[in-house]
């Protein structure tokens, strides 16, 4: 059985439809209206019309993306050169109890697109990992939290700390749209907001939509969240793919559907903004970028 999950924009231009099967078999294809604008239409012709199938998943098609991170150098990437660095083909970030990096990100600055596909390759390494891709994302003062009366010494080490990150990373911290990924993939997958009041929006799983002055609502299910967590590969490469068109957001791992977000929230929704990766968590954290590719929609 397919669900239908379509919407409007605030402009009224139409925005992508989702067709997800009810047992969110093999895969997901978005078309892309590149290769429709490239081949002109044919005068006079009897068409015939025939139901197929849809090509498959091919992660690899590149025709009409354009390559932001040249496999070689941050050039167009900004982000703080002790914590991010290129290694072996990868925008790598790192963190140790050392050198720790508390939360901070490695900011694209090609652009701030509003209608996009972005799809890129992710690995997380270290139990504590805790990441993510922020899009349609704007720079913010970072939180500081006030450390409590009260607070033992070792709570209040560890706060002062925090606001010592917070501070150093101030340039780079960012609110917005985030596609969370950690490594014990307990969020993995779901539709946060960074320095926002909303947080969760969509947790994995998920179809919810949002609108003025009220709380968010469940539109559908995607699946189990436990069995769409067994498609995620701790501390290896994951294919990751997001679609943000008009007010719809649909975030993609190794070709499963995790959350979809419609939303027409006007206090908090973004038409545009900056692509970044995030990097936090305690220990030893290493968390890896490549292959990333970005397609402007209409």
């Amino acid at each position: 059985m397919l669900t239908s999950l379509g919407t409007r924009g605030r402009s009224g231009k139409k925005l992508i439809g989702v067709l997800i099967t009810a047992g969110l078999a093999p895969g997901v294809v978005v078309s892309s209206l590149c290769a429709a604008q490239q081949t002109p239409p044919q005068a006079h012709r009897v068409q015939v019309f025939h139901f197929t199938q849809p090509e498959p998943i091919n992660f690899n098609d590149h025709v009409c993306w354009t390559q932001i991170f040249d496999g070689k150098t941050l050039n167009g990437w900004d982000g703080n050169t002790d914590v991010w660095q290129v290694e072996d083909g990868a925008i790598v970030g790192e963190s140790s109890p050392g050198h720790p990096s508390g939360t901070t990100n490695i900011i694209w600055r090609g652009g701030e697109p509003a209608n996009f596909e972005l799809k890129l390759e992710m690995k997380l390494e270290g139990a504590g990992a805790n990441g993510g891709v922020q899009y349609r994302s704007f720079s913010v003062p970072p939180s500081i939290r006030p450390i409590p009366e009260g607070a033992s010494n070792e709570q209040r080490r560890r706060m002062e700390q925090e606001q010592m990150l917070a501070k150093r990373q101030a340039k780079w911290n960012l609110s917005g749209y985030q596609a969370d990924f950690d490594f014990a993939n307990k969020y993995t997958g779901q539709l946060y907001e960074q320095e926002s009041p909303r947080g969760i929006i969509a947790w994995r799983g998920q179809a919810v939509a949002t609108e003025e002055k009220k709380k968010p609502t469940l539109l559908a299910t995607l699946g189990n969240p436990d069995d769409l967590k067994a498609v995620i590969k701790p501390g290896e490469w994951n294919q990751v793919e997001i679609i943000a068109d008009g007010n719809t957001l649909v975030q993609m791992i190794n070709g499963r559907i995790m959350a979809v977000l419609v939303d027409t929230d006007p206090a908090h929704s973004q038409a545009r903004g900056l692509i970044a990766f995030e990097i936090e968590g305690p220990g030893n954290v290493k968390i890896s970028h490549r292959n990333i590719w970005l397609k402007t929609l209409p």
